[in-house]
């Protein structure tokens, strides 16, 4: 089956708040990246020959979260949604945030550190949560924590390594290239 692909789009989340690390690296997102036709089974089958390995089938998941020990990839395979990106449920409302807008067969990898959740969905909105081969099991952070623990969660953040492949095009994919060029610019 032959779908067309192209590069990721960039969206630079970089400042932290009190309550959210965010990351260095880009929010990466590939529209329409997936083949048709997909449910759970076909949706793993592209990214984990990949090394990105399925951690779990989500629906909408209002709750702003981050994680600060592994990247993360939501792979839409059912309906769309609206993330809110960049900011928690403490942050001012003024505070810089990024909207996303997610349809079937979009990709996106959200470094580790940059808090997410959907703010709208469809009734039918479903996702593949992916996650790079190896990484320990994913925690969720509430982006409700003092300033010391975000920190806290922001060096753990920053050390999650770069993952060896990137999800849609595997070796060589733009992902290593583009993460490792935002580490050595910043």
């Amino acid at each position: 089956m032959s779908f067309a692909v192209t590069q990721p789009e960039q969206y630079f989340i970089t400042k932290s708040t009190p309550y959210v690390p965010n990351s260095p690296l880009p929010v990466l997102v590939y529209r329409s990246a997936l083949p048709l036709h997909l449910d759970p089974t076909s949706t793993c089958t592209t990214f984990e020959p990949k090394n990105w390995i399925k951690g779990g089938v989500f629906k909408h998941y209002s709750a702003d979260h981050f994680h600060s020990v592994t990247h993360e990839c939501y792979a839409v395979f059912r309906g769309h949604s609206r993330l809110l990106l960049g900011r928690g449920p403490l942050d001012s409302e003024d505070r810089d945030g990024l909207f996303v807008d997610m349809e079937v067969g979009d990709a996106i990898v959200l470094p580790a550190g940059v808090a997410h959740c959907s703010i709208e969905s469809s009734d039918d909105y479903e996702y593949v949560g992916l996650y790079p081969k190896g990484s320990p099991r994913w925690d969720n952070n509430f982006c409700k924590a003092g300033e010391e623990e975000t920190r806290t969660k922001e060096a753990n953040a920053r050390a999650v390594p770069i993952p060896d492949s990137d999800p849609i095009f595997g070796i060589g994919g733009p992902l290593v290239e583009i993460w490792t060029k935002a580490i050595h610019d910043r």
